[in-house]
């Protein structure tokens, strides 16, 4: 099992310090820390149709880029060129077990484990990141820069590429296997491969206010919610047709507050929100579903395991009642069962002691047994 070492500082101090503030290397964050998975394996996910991958070069020193999948990379050469493949952790169990030493912040906020094959001299440019990372060096070595927050221009190298000018360095260092760099969001930086060497980056993103807006929108149409309309009954003669003024401007936010205020609403959009994956999940659904009985057996006989990426969340508003957010969706289980959903929501192996209370309601028994013949969870034998 990985586990994160801190040397120099506690978790709670690189929270308080480093978090969303500034970069920092964590020599040796992993020790003897192997590639999860191997070059050609990353290779081979690339040529999948359901993973997004791309890959990112020079040509007559000019950046390209191209999107997957691949059906070979011979006509690369050695030198020069990264493969970048999204979301790997929903691909390899091996690959999902480097999202649990970053169990201090919560999987709301991770957005996926992001794997970079680089030959010598490959890399994606100087550019900037709109998420938090922790770029987890495997084999080979990398020579890394960061610069500071500034008014850094950025500029279209090609149409899928968007870099930064040069900057000057804050952090200048070359990564060996085991070493970690953080970087928070809006830190220009770049990564240039000194050898054949792969990266496992661990993102975590949040969400703009456009995006939650936009996604709110979507959620009460979806949901035929905030259909009440306005009401300004008793109000003064209008004097000025083509003003809004401050009553009816504060009528008008009243309005919009109302949705904002509504704290059931509002836990069910950000848990039904928040849990759909972005990328695809490898869900293998079994070729002949058991039964809720054979489930609840099995339980006893070995751990319910999480296929990697799945998202499943709950909100402190509605947990007492039972509810959680899977994969965008909301389900409600009743009271006697929180228990039984904060351990479905906390575990990535799930035991019948854990579930006990849940697997003594028929209906969380039923909507498991589905979870299990769709791929959502799954036993190992």
């Amino acid at each position: 099992m990985l586990k994160l070492n801190l040397a120099d500082f506690s978790l709670e101090h690189f929270m308080a310090h480093y978090w969303q503030q500034k970069p920092v290397v964590i020599r040796q964050g992993f020790d003897h820390f192997t590639d999860l998975i191997s070059p050609n394996d990353l290779a081979g996910l690339a040529c999948e149709e359901e993973v997004e991958s791309r890959l990112v070069y020079k040509k007559d020193d000019q950046w390209q880029a191209e999107v997957g999948p691949f059906e070979s990379y011979q006509r690369f050469g050695k030198e020069g060129w990264t493969l970048v493949v999204q979301a790997v952790n929903h691909w390899s169990p091996e690959v999902a077990e480097l999202v649990k030493p970053f169990a201090f912040i919560p999987k709301w906020r991770l957005d996926d484990v992001m794997i970079s094959y680089a030959t010598p001299g490959g890399g994606v440019g100087p550019h900037i990141d709109l998420y938090d990372v922790f770029i987890c060096q495997g084999s080979g070595r990398r020579h890394w820069r960061v610069g500071d927050l500034g008014e850094h221009k950025q500029f279209a190298a090609h149409a899928a590429l968007l870099h930064t000018e040069p900057f000057e360095a804050i952090i200048d260092v070359e990564l060996a296997p085991g070493d970690i760099l953080y970087i928070p969001p809006g830190f220009p930086h770049e990564g240039v491969a000194l050898e054949e060497s792969m990266s496992f980056s661990v993102g975590f993103r949040a969400k703009s206010s456009c995006d939650l807006l936009s996604g709110l929108a979507d959620y009460v149409i979806d949901k035929e919610l905030g259909k009440a309309l306005l009401s300004d009954s008793k109000r003064p003669i209008c004097q000025h047709q083509g003003q809004i003024n401050a009553s009816d401007f504060s009528i008008i936010k009243a309005q919009l507050q109302a949705v904002l205020d509504n704290n059931t609403l509002m836990a069910d959009f950000a848990g039904s929100y928040l849990s759909k994956t972005k990328c695809a999940l490898d869900l293998q659904a079994l070729d002949e579903p058991l039964a809720a009985k054979e489930v609840v057996n099995e339980l006893l006989a070995q751990p319910l395991l999480r296929t990697g990426g799945l998202r499943c969340l709950y909100v402190d508003e509605t947990v007492t009642q039972g509810v959680c957010y899977i994969e965008g969706e909301r389900f409600d289980f009743g009271p006697a069962c929180q228990q039984a959903v904060v351990a479905l929501c906390d575990n990535d192996a799930l035991s019948h002691a854990l579930l006990e209370r849940g697997l003594q309601n028929p209906e969380f028994v039923r909507q498991l047994t589905e979870w299990v013949n769709a791929g959502f969870w799954y036993f190992q034998d």
